[in-house]
């Protein structure tokens, strides 16, 4: 579904990403782990359109779309959730998703989505006139996978979604990540801090260290390999 090659990216002078080349499957989690500043965000970004390339290609089912306007990405299907969130702080829960929805031509339809998306986060029902800024942690990024839902995207991507996160609610946000490519079809680009995490959801996973992919594989033999656990999974 989505291919990058050789892909370069500068921030200035200093070049972020080096030659990374990666495949996210149709149906699958994919997630990108490293630390931070390995370039696991700017590698979102750069699909997303919000990042110019030097160099390299990206490939969205099997057309390009490098360097298209961050709106148009959208378009093609891809829809991405920022890290921090980013929601509409001052607009209530239900603005704030028909703010994922400003692309669609088809506003018959955003009732059905409404309900769709309150179904899979029924909290979100419950506030959804609720100013978001005064949300928890955890329901703004419900919100936030919500609003990026709600321009059906058929490859969703999530920047760090359990950043900031209460632990409990943590397992809740995975578990619906996990819902959503299951019982949806979405396929799913992750980039994470909790690689342990990221790699019990995953299905294949690429490690990132300063903007070069150093190791990828299935995501279960990453989680036994031993280069990774001692550098990201604690020594377990």
């Amino acid at each position: 579904m989505l291919e990058l090659s050789n892909l370069a990216v500068n921030y200035g002078s200093i070049t972020a990403l080096h030659d990374v080349s990666l495949t996210v499957e149709k149906g699958t989690i994919v997630t990108l782990i490293g630390a931070n500043g390995a370039g696991k965000s700017t590698t979102l970004r750069t699909v997303s359109g919000l990042l110019k390339i030097q160099r390299g290609s990206i490939r969205y089912e099997a057309e390009e779309i490098s360097n298209l306007a961050p709106h148009r990405i959208v378009e093609r299907g891809i829809s991405q959730v920022p890290e921090g969130r980013m929601i509409f702080a001052n607009l209530t829960v239900r603005e704030n998703l028909l703010m994922g929805a400003y692309l669609r031509k088809d506003r018959n339809k955003l009732a059905s989505d409404f309900d769709f998306v309150f179904e899979i986060f029924p909290r979100l029902k419950e506030r959804s006139r609720q100013v978001a800024g005064t949300l928890s942690g955890g329901e703004q990024q419900m919100l936030a996978i919500s609003r990026a839902l709600m321009s059906k995207p058929r490859c969703l991507m999530l920047d760090e979604p359990s950043l900031g996160i209460a632990p409990i609610l943590v397992k809740t946000i995975f578990q619906k990540i996990v819902e959503i490519n299951r019982s949806l079809g979405i396929t799913v680009l992750l980039v994470e801090q909790n690689a342990n995490l990221a790699l019990e959801v995953s299905h294949y996973g690429y490690v990132l260290e300063t903007g070069r992919i150093i190791l990828h594989d299935r995501s279960s033999a990453l989680r036994a390999n031993e280069r990774v656990k001692s550098a990201y999974l604690g020594g377990r």
